[in-house]
């Protein structure tokens, strides 16, 4: 990655890399991380959550969308017989950190100190500490009907003013809104997570969407959200944009430390069948710590435009 960051270094360019439960299995073996398991498939009613196969993710990001393309190509040149690309999405930044459907996205994510310990493993699991687990799934929008939504509506749903992105007041937000069942308190205490989103698109193909990202110190957090979205907080109190939005893929990934990749790069490879990877190139500001073991990864809050 350093031959190609050395071009800019003002670019930003980073590369984050989680491993799936099965491929973990193939290329580490045990111990295995705690938390990671395959993505779990949620049903309900009209809405589905996918699992979707997957063995390895590159989160790559950058100001420029050029380093992104190369360090992308130097990877499967290195990697390309052994694995096969399932997912390729190339992310971008929208207007002032928005949406496709027009809202300010990642409005909560921690940052600093909250930011790392809403993301990094700590001794909850010691071999594992400052890695960190990362649920990916690729959103597309009917971008026709939403936008045939009132504004007022449109709002409720996400509980969020579209222009200003100040939060509805609880006397009026609907218990569905989006930012509802998204937030998970336990014993009094809201839990973060650090959110990634990117939108992409193909405008002649009509394909409009949301690449989410989300990284926790535990997969558990997300999965709640998850659930809370899709069967609903009571059941049946489901996330309304789900009605115009759905998922076409979903992945688990845990996301070692830097540290524990350099332990065994040395290591010759255990891979018993070619693995699929899932791909995508976007931007943020380093969560960084003084460990040199921490991940690149951060807030979506910044200027890099590119994943």
């Amino acid at each position: 990655m350093r031959a190609v960051e050395f071009r800019d270094i003002e670019a930003g360019l980073s590369c984050v890399i989680g491993f799936g439960s099965d491929a973990w299995d193939r290329l580490f073996g045990a111990p295995r991380p705690a938390n990671l398991h395959v993505f779990p498939e949620i049903r309900a009613g009209a809405r589905h959550a996918v699992s979707t196969p997957g063995d390895l993710l590159f989160h790559i990001r950058a100001k420029r969308m050029d380093l992104c393309f190369e360090l992308a190509t130097q990877i499967m040149g290195q990697i390309g017989e052994a694995v096969s690309a399932v997912d390729e999405v190339h992310g971008f930044r929208y207007f002032d950190d928005r949406d496709l459907i027009g809202f300010v996205d990642g409005t909560e994510n921690p940052r600093g100190e909250a930011a790392i310990d809403a993301v990094l493993i700590g001794e909850e699991d010691p071999l594992f500490a400052g890695g960190s687990y990362v649920i990916v799934q690729k959103y597309l929008h009917d971008l026709e009907g939403w936008n045939a939504l009132s504004t007022e509506v449109q709002e409720g749903i996400i509980g969020r003013k579209k222009l200003s992105d100040i939060e509805l007041d609880n006397s009026i937000k609907p218990t569905s809104a989006h930012n509802a069942l998204t937030t998970i308190v336990e014993d009094g205490r809201e839990i973060k997570i650090l959110r990634d989103n990117m939108p992409f698109g193909r405008v002649g193909s009509g394909e409009f969407g949301t690449y989410f990202i989300g990284y926790s110190r535990t997969p558990r957090t997300i999965e709640q959200m998850l659930e809370n979205m899709f069967v609903g907080r009571p059941p049946g109190n489901y996330d309304r944009l789900l009605d115009f939005s759905r998922a076409v893929t979903g992945n688990l990934f845990f996301v070692p430390s830097a540290t524990f990749l350099e332990s065994v790069a040395g290591d010759p490879p255990a891979v018993a069948a070619p693995s699929t990877i899932s791909a995508t190139a976007q931007p943020t500001p380093s969560l960084t710590r003084e460990d040199p073991g921490s991940l690149g990864i951060g807030s979506l809050k910044g200027d890099v435009p590119h994943e």
